[in-house]
């Protein structure tokens, strides 16, 4: 009996001796102090811990042999500490630095995939811009968002007037009338207003942007072929604010921006109030406006109530007037005499509703509503267009939430009424319609390392009938280093007049489309997804993404010019884009470097003729290099490269560069100086190409698919009250 207790406690004594203990002190890695509450764990052990106040850590009961230590903390980068058992003394109680997640990516919630999960928890592959590098980016064009939008790979916005500075969006190469610009979910800036909407949009009270590239017809409806852009405005937090922000250009711009936001306990409210004024600019002394004269206002209130414990509501309006004039140098700055003149004058009124109803912590109801009013006067020598549109979008929906699933389903109402005031009266584009929507979408955690995302739409669009959408996206985390993301699905996109081509034209001599000679387009579009994250040392970080894209449309709607007018054909074919999309994102210390590649080639198969699609970079090279102190200082030098890119006219443009360089100094947490130099190289298309043939009286304008306005300084300042 004794030599068996003997035995027993020889094999417990050991079995004890075995265990081994990792001990640490985690700080901040910019400011040194000791972070409280940072979880420490060996996932395949199930054992973990947590610092105390003054930073220190001990992961206890370690069994010898090789193993992966997890550091997480709210708002810093995750690290994996790679330790073999026992420890040399020298690796053990060793401070461990942290660094300040730029992305914040587990305290970011994503509202475009209309899931209540963080942006780590979720199969769709969401591109999101927030918290400093919103500020930074909205820095270079406070009054617009063209410039936020167009350093990312994979989008480009284009250019559409060489006068006027109309623009929209391109995702991944394909037309801007493919890609959905919402707002807080709502479809506030589509149709007749779709062409001057990024010139209107002041980025001063959003509090992120979320990008959804590829088939997102499931998720919101016809139009989001190509992918989504969703604006999150701020709403009242805790603390109020009280920010406003002024900015000066070389070619004498100006932009002023505020933005109030508070909350009284049961009601809060926002404001934001901008105005924005341009002087033309002829940096290439050709006579015409690089940057037309121009003068915005826009008011944005809204109201914040919770009606009862669990029930929310949030009500605004959106106001926006703009008179815009390009064109000749000498009638844009008079506003008379001869020359070409391109004129814009713009009224906006939107509503937004949005309320919320919680049945227990599980489930919810969600009203959704906007209603957008848009008249638009356009005038060219010799002609004159106006149209008047009326939107509507209305949605409930219903959320569950469970331990390892998610279920939302809704049902929405589209409504578009567009009514031609003035125009050519044998081209009347007047037109109603209006489209109803169901649909369904699951989040499934299968198992831990794997996360399914299904979805199902149907939607019966007035004019061309009944579109069944599936949709499907699933994630595989094999480690917290390594992500893999694939998805699918399938989009519609109705024939609409509204296209970057009749944008073009300015609607002149552009015939209506006939509803029994057309058929909507359909797509179909895959991509494959690849994320990982190392810390090579306590300093020095890499975060890279590669991502795969493939989408077809069929039946694409093409406008052509038949006589003396332009219609609208679909010949027998398609069109596909795909590619590949690579980041990288380097860190050590205060220094940090993005390294992005696009590789776009987009194709039309028309008739068994292929052809390069016109207005696409096939290769892009987005580079920034950022040297930043927190809270501090900030200085930054940008490079992006655009390959040649096909023309409509047959011929091919110029590769070019453009370089810049942007800083801010902040003076506690209350004020800010910045300063930017943007295209230093004065990369403009009238250095290398013509703008336009014929006269000034009356040019022919050709493609713009390079810079028009060159170098300019901008600069001001950001104070918060």
């Amino acid at each position: 009996m004794k030599k068996i207790i003997f035995v027993l406690l020889f094999f417990v004594s050991n079995t004890i001796l075995a265990q081994n203990q990792f001990e640490t002190i985690i700080l901040n890695a910019e400011t040194k102090e000791p972070l409280y509450g940072v979880t420490l764990g060996i996932q395949e052990l199930n054992i973990g811990t947590t610092t105390n106040e003054e930073g220190k850590a001990i992961l206890r009961n370690i069994p010898d042999g090789k193993h992966q230590i997890i550091i997480r903390y709210i708002g810093f980068e995750s690290l994996s500490l790679n330790r073999t058992f026992p420890l040399p003394e020298e690796e053990n109680d060793q401070e461990i630095l942290l660094h300040p997640s730029e992305e914040q990516m587990e305290t970011v919630f994503i509202e475009s995939t209309r899931s209540s999960r963080t942006f780590q928890d979720i199969p769709t592959r969401v591109e999101f811009i927030a918290g400093e590098e919103l500020a930074e980016k909205g820095n270079m064009k406070p009054g617009d968002i063209r410039m936020l939008l167009n350093e990312s790979t994979g989008i480009q916005t284009q250019q559409t007037s060489a006068t006027s500075y109309n623009s929209s969006i391109r995702i991944q190469g394909l037309d801007g009338k493919y890609t959905q610009l919402l707002r807080d979910g709502l479809p506030l800036y589509s149709g007749y207003s779709g062409g001057l909407s990024l010139m209107q949009i002041a980025p001063l009270d959003l509090k992120q942007v979320e990008v959804i590239k590829g088939a997102s017809s499931t998720l919101y409806g016809g139009g989001a072929i190509a992918g989504l852009v969703n604006l999150i405005s701020k709403t009242p937090e805790d603390e109020q604010e009280l920010s406003f922000m002024a900015n000066l250009t070389s070619a004498l711009g100006l932009d002023l921006s505020g933005f109030y936001s508070e909350n009284f306990g049961k009601l809060g409210t926002t404001v934001f109030a901008s105005y924005n004024l341009g002087t033309p600019y002829d940096p290439a002394d050709n006579g015409l406006t690089a940057i037309p004269k121009f003068e915005r206002f826009t008011l944005n209130p809204k109201l914040y109530a919770d009606l009862s414990e669990n029930t929310d509501l949030n009500i605004g309006f959106n106001f926006v007037t703009e008179d815009r004039l390009g064109g000749a140098m000498d009638y844009a700055e008079n506003e008379s005499g001869t020359g070409y003149f391109e004129m814009n004058n713009t009224e906006r009124f939107s509503t937004q509703l949005l309320g919320n109803h919680h049945f227990s912590d599980k489930t919810s109801l969600q009203v959704k509503n906007s209603i957008s009013l848009f008249e638009r006067q356009i005038e060219i020598p010799d002609y004159a267009f106006t149209g008047y549109q009326v939107s509507s979008f209305s949605e409930l929906n219903l959320s569950t939430i469970q331990e390892k699933t998610e279920w939302i389903a809704g049902l929405n109402l589209w409504t578009e009424n567009f009514d031609q005031k003035q125009g050519d009266p044998n081209q009347d584009l007047s037109f109603t319609n209006y489209t109803l929507g169901a649909f369904v979408q699951n989040i499934w955690d299968i198992e831990k390392k794997w996360t399914l995302e299904t979805g199902l739409r149907g939607d019966y669009q007035s004019n061309y009938g009944f579109y069944l959408l599936p949709r499907i996206s699933l994630m595989f985390e094999p480690s917290n280093q390594l992500t893999f993301r694939a998805g699918g699905g399938m989009g519609y996109k109705t024939p609409s007049i509204f296209t970057e081509d009749v944008e073009r034209l300015q609607f002149q001599k552009v015939l209506p489309i006939d509803v029994d000679e057309t058929d909507a387009e359909r797509s179909i579009g895959f991509n494959l997804d690849g994320n990982y994250k190392w810390s090579i040392t306590n300093d020095l970080n890499l975060s890279a993404n590669l991502l795969l894209f493939y989408t077809r449309i069929n039946d694409p709607l093409v406008l052509n010019r038949t006589g003396a007018f332009y219609e609208f054909t679909q010949p027998d074919g398609y069109l596909d884009s795909k590619g590949i999309e690579a980041n990288m994102r380097w860190k050590y210390h205060d220094l940090k470097l993005f390294v992005g590649y696009t590789l776009a080639d987009v194709n039309q198969h028309y008739n068994d003729d292929t052809q390069q699609y016109p207005l696409v970079a096939q290769h892009r090279l987005n580079n920034v290099l950022m040297y930043e102190k927190h809270d501090n200082f900030w200085i930054g030098l940008e490079g992006y490269y655009y390959s040649k890119q096909q023309l409509t006219d047959g011929t091919t443009g110029k590769p070019y560069w453009i370089l810049g360089v942007m800083t801010e100094k902040k003076f506690g947490e209350k004020f800010s100086l910045f300063l930017n130099f943007e295209n230093i190289l004065d990369t403009r298309q009238s250095r290398f190409d013509s703008l336009y043939t014929g006269t000034l009286n009356d040019p022919n304008f050709k493609d713009i698919y390079a810079p028009v306005d060159g170098f300019i300084i901008n600069g001001g300042f950001k104070i918060k009250i």
